[in-house]
């Protein structure tokens, strides 16, 4: 899916945009944004969050409850977990009555997708996933910088606007991320290989890890297991959302760790050592990692 042909002016620097949830990615995309449009007001339940956003300049005004700042927004993102987005899409016609581009920040696409199609049409809607950020969950981890260099996935709905396609590309482009344009089912297939199953991974190796070899643990197990540290009502949400993509992504591990075991069983090392080297193809291919003179 690509972007349809917009006009080049500059939508972000009239907007006033109000983010609902200021942890790590509503937090980080607030920093990210400031001096860039005219407008930021954040929007979050938790007090705590809120004065260290006051404390931390982050946006220039906040509120606990939506219906306080909202209206006075012609770019509303959401940036909570996905059933939390979810909620947020059904209460939002009563919290403002005026025209606004939608862009949600979730994880999963195509329920939250669903939701926003349900919107009057005053609304113009569009789906986003930032890809990037780290296990922890709090504004205090915030980081401008963290959308440098990132893909920015849009999964626009058959109704949204060149305006919102435009308004959102100005987004991703002033905070240093790539936008990509997928369909919702599209998205949702990808991420569940590429962040949503690496989950499950990741924490079951710490849960069958036992904790007497913690005096060894090295930037290995770190790194490997460092996805288990994620905000469980966060990952919960999209397990739910997600979990036919989930369980297919699981079922090929599945029969891919049963090929490896078997082969160690029957001590084939020739061909283990085949399988360990195309998959360390396939990493190299994934990731764009390449070494000196531009030789994977």
């Amino acid at each position: 899916m690509t972007a349809p042909d917009t006009s080049k002016t500059d939508l972000l620097a009239t907007a006033r945009v109000a983010i609902l949830g200021l942890g790590l990615m509503g937090g980080s995309l607030a920093l990210a944004l400031r001096d860039h449009c005219a407008t930021l007001l954040g929007v979050d339940p938790d007090l705590t969050a809120l004065a260290l956003a006051r404390q931390l300049n982050v946006v220039d005004r906040t509120a606990s409850e939506p219906a306080d700042l909202l209206p006075e927004a012609d770019l509303i993102v959401l940036a909570a977990p996905v059933q939390a987005i979810i909620d947020l899409l059904h209460e939002l016609p009563a919290l403002h009555p005026e025209p606004a581009v939608v862009l949600d920040l979730g994880s999963t696409k195509v329920r939250i997708t669903e939701a926003m199609d349900s919107l009057p049409e005053r609304f113009d809607p569009i789906g986003g996933h930032p890809m990037c950020g780290i296990e922890k969950s709090s504004l205090a981890y915030a980081d401008a910088r963290m959308f440098q260099g990132a893909p920015f996935a849009f999964t626009p709905l058959p109704r949204t606007s060149p305006r919102a396609y435009a308004l959102t590309e100005q987004l991703a482009c002033t905070i240093g991320a790539r936008p990509i344009w997928l369909d919702p089912a599209t998205h949702d297939r990808w991420t569940a290989a590429t962040s949503h199953f690496p989950y499950l991974l990741s924490n079951a190796l710490a849960f069958i890890t036992p904790s007497e070899v913690s005096p060894i643990v090295g930037p290995g197990f770190r790194s490997t297991s460092r996805l288990a540290a994620s905000s469980l009502t966060m990952m919960m949400d999209i397990l739910t959302t997600n979990r036919e993509n989930v369980l297919a992504t699981l079922s090929c591990f599945r029969e891919h760790l049963d090929l490896l075991a078997d082969l160690l069983t029957r001590g084939d090392f020739t061909t283990l050592e085949e399988l360990l080297s195309l998959g360390a193809e396939r990493q190299k291919e994934l990731t764009g990692d390449v070494g000196p003179g531009g030789q994977p």
